[in-house]
């Protein structure tokens, strides 16, 4: 199931130019980061969460280590249990069973809940549950996860 988002983004991400080169600041890792088009992408969602889904900016973490790999983002509920993997790319890279694939390996290791995949224009939620995996139409509200 693919689902497009419409947010309302108030925020301004902070961008500026070092060498001719242009970084934004990731406010999760406290420090400038090259602006790649997959980095827009992650940044643009993750503030989106916290602004609009009501998601506690404290409880999220950018480029989580895992064996081997790296996850684009986790959330955390409020025991510090991992509880959504994030998964971006860049818009111009389709959300394919490759991408899907991708973050279920990262949950081998997590074991969460749901899976998130992103690309700007596309998003995929997946609830995991002991049966089949659950294909949502939107993405849960924060309020609808910390119960």
């Amino acid at each position: 199931m693919f689902i497009s988002i419409g947010f309302n983004l108030k925020t301004n991400l902070k961008i500026k130019q070092i060498d001719h080169k242009d970084y934004i600041f990731c406010a999760w890792r406290h420090k400038y980061v090259r602006l790649t088009p997959e980095e827009w992408v992650r940044q643009q969602f993750l503030h989106r969460l916290v602004e609009e889904l009501h998601y506690p900016h404290g409880l999220i973490a950018v480029e989580v280590q895992l064996i081997g790999k790296r996850a684009d983002a986790v959330v955390y509920n409020k025991q510090m249990e991992p509880l959504i993997i994030i998964e971006c790319k860049r818009e111009d890279v389709a959300l394919t069973q490759q991408t899907l694939d991708q973050a279920v390996i990262y949950n081998r290791q997590l074991n969460v809940p749901y899976l998130i995949l992103h690309n700007g224009p596309t998003t995929i939620v997946t609830h995991i549950t002991q049966d089949e995996p659950q294909f949502l139409t939107t993405i849960p509200e924060w309020t609808q996860l910390s119960r």
